[in-house]
């Protein structure tokens, strides 16, 4: 398998994603701009998310694929689809227990997560924290599928299916927002339909290669099996991992609700934005690399193991650096092309683009830690990334003390990037020091020649920033135009540099 290739399969269905993700919030920021009523959407949408992110596409998926991959490998194939039965089994009723006691203390969980929001607000959200709940339930279970999928190095499905979860809210806001008051509940509601064809979509690749989970009515004899003991067992540190990074998301977003009303929307606003890159990049890296260093892993190829780390590291900063430049210096005519509409003001625009400088200043290390972590979880090695998720954690909070009360915000957003430079470092030192990874030759000067190829794109992108005009006096039309003429411009002179400087696709080929 070509690893370059699957990530670019990976990344463009990814892009796929993001786009309806862009479309998704620019229709919200143009109908309802950043208010109370969006904060809280956004807080309850943030709930189910959390768990998401906590038991399903983070400890669960680190847990269940490096086993996965190991008992494909070394056991039959009755004994392999035994394995995904239990686990897939133990995992909904899991998920429909904890979804239950997730809808009856819903105003508790508000509580928790944004005391600071206006009364009205906060009944809303609450409202929509029941309605939306369940979604984590459905979303868990997308991504057992994926993780199955992805073992059987089928990537486009799951790389796809998060389109249809903004497709279907932009459906029902369109749809629905005049039927329900506050028009806001249209999100909601789209969020369920979301969840729903999400899960629907997986299961014709699932029967394809004969792998479809077979639920069975028996929790104990489930929970009992060797299997989901394995999961559990690593899951356990995983999900410690996992719940310090939402912890600190749960810290900011309280935070955030007692600074200006909008706080939590500007940063939903400047995250979706950052996500582009996060997920394009990272996350299609991420989901390629951990199945193939798990097979490294369990055959003990240490060479290969060191090989695809470098590889990945590599592939990051020569795409991530750019990115990072661009969002630092062309943040306000980006927040202003993509979200100026509306009733999404210039002060928006401002507050939107102070958060996505910050979040700028981490975005490597943000990619970088979603291609460090999987050498650690591919080899089963889940408490070291937990260790190092506390301190962290901890570190972001002291920052958040001092940033906030001079940046608002903002402050919370940057301290989250300089934690994220903490992580990432912290975690290539370990696999230094454990002698997991062992760079390849030549590190310098390629990172001399990537740092030498921003100067023409940090150019044009600085000139394009102050020489044109941006705000929506000017038309839509005209600044979508600039801006996506601008960008790229920008790539292909990064790309034409980078070939002047000797780079060549043929050095990122990388076949398993």
């Amino acid at each position: 398998m070509n690893l370059l290739k699957a990530a670019s399969t990976i990344s463009l269905l990814t892009l796929t994603s993001r786009i309806t993700g862009l479309v998704r919030e620019i229709m919200v920021a143009t109908y309802f701009g950043a208010s109370a009523w969006t904060d809280a959407f956004n807080v309850a949408f943030r709930l189910p998310n959390l768990l998401r992110r906590m038991f399903a596409e983070g400890a669960f998926s680190q847990a269940f694929v490096p086993l996965l991959s190991q008992t494909r490998q070394t056991q039959t194939e009755e004994q392999t689809q035994e394995l995904i039965d239990q686990v897939s089994t133990a995992l909904l009723w899991i998920l429909a227990a904890i979804s239950l006691v997730g809808v009856l203390l819903a105003p508790v969980l508000v509580w928790l997560t944004a005391s600071g929001l206006h009364p009205e607000a906060f009944d809303a959200a609450v409202w929509m924290t029941r309605l939306m709940f369940p979604y984590a339930g459905l979303i868990s279970l997308v991504a057992l599928s994926a993780g199955i999928l992805n073992t059987w190095k089928h990537f486009a499905v799951p790389a796809v299916t998060p389109a249809l979860l903004n497709l279907a809210i932009i459906g029902a806001a369109v749809a629905f927002h005049k039927l329900v008051h506050p028009p806001i509940f249209a999100l909601a509601i789209g969020v369920m339909i979301g969840g729903v064809a999400q899960l629907a979509v997986q299961w014709p690749a699932l029967r394809k290669y004969a792998v479809v989970p077979r639920f069975r009515l028996s929790f104990l004899k489930a929970w009992r099996s060797e299997g989901v003991h394995r999961v559990v067992k690593q899951m356990l540190p995983a999900s410690l991992s996992v719940s310090v990074a939402q912890v600190s998301i749960v810290i900011n977003t309280q935070i955030a609700s007692h600074l200006q009303a909008g706080s939590v929307s500007w940063l939903a606003y400047a995250d979706r934005l950052m996500e582009f890159p996060t997920a394009i990049l990272g996350v299609a890296l991420g989901s390629v690399l951990l199945p193939s260093l798990s097979r490294a892993s369990a055959t003990q190829d240490v060479a290969k193991y060191s090989t695809l780390l470098d590889w990945g590291l590599r592939l990051t900063l020569v795409l991530a650096l750019p990115s990072a430049i661009a969002l630092l210096i062309f943040a306000q005519p980006l927040v202003s092309m993509l979200y100026n509409y509306g009733r999404f003001d210039h002060a928006d625009v401002l507050a939107t683009t102070s958060a996505l400088r910050a979040y700028g200043v981490g975005l490597i290390a943000l990619i970088g830690v979603k291609i460090l972590a999987p050498g650690f979880y591919a080899r089963q090695d889940l408490r070291t990334p937990v260790k190092i998720a506390l301190v962290v954690l901890v570190c972001t909070q002291l920052m958040n003390l001092l940033f906030v009360p001079w940046l608002g915000h903002a402050g919370l957003a940057l301290a989250i990037s300089v934690g994220a430079l903490l992580n990432a470092s912290l975690l290539f030192r370990g696999l230094r020091r454990r002698g997991m990874f062992q760079p390849q030759p030549g590190w310098g000067r390629y990172a001399l020649k990537v740092a030498l190829a921003q100067l023409p794109l940090g150019g044009v992108m600085l000139w394009g920033a102050v020489a044109l005009p941006w705000d929506r006096a000017h038309g839509d039309l005209l600044r979508l135009g600039m801006g996506l003429g601008l960008l790229a411009v920008a790539a292909v002179l990064y790309f034409a540099t980078l070939r002047l400087l000797g780079f060549r696709l043929r050095q990122f080929m990388h076949s398993e």
